[in-house]
């Protein structure tokens, strides 16, 4: 083997492992701080419920203001 190819093939692995290097990560349980830094950052979230009413009429006044065409005023050519 040439050294030309050794190299190439070396920069071929390094490359894929470069760009694997999160699922690799993820798989050898080398993040576990960033589990709790996750953790830490999503605490202060919280779910909504109950606002599927005001949605529908977000909806609803949004639709009817939308300007419609009437297919009849068409301009024929």
């Amino acid at each position: 083997m040439s050294p030309i190819a050794v190299v190439l093939l070396l920069a071929a692995v390094a490359l894929v492992v470069a760009a694997e290097w999160p699922r690799i990560r993820s798989r050898t349980r080398l993040d576990r701080g960033s589990r709790g830094e996750r953790a830490r950052r999503k605490s202060h979230l919280r779910v909504v419920e109950n606002d599927s009413d005001d949605f529908a009429r977000a909806v609803e006044r949004d639709l009817a203001n939308l300007p419609t065409i009437d297919p009849r005023e068409r301009k024929k050519n």
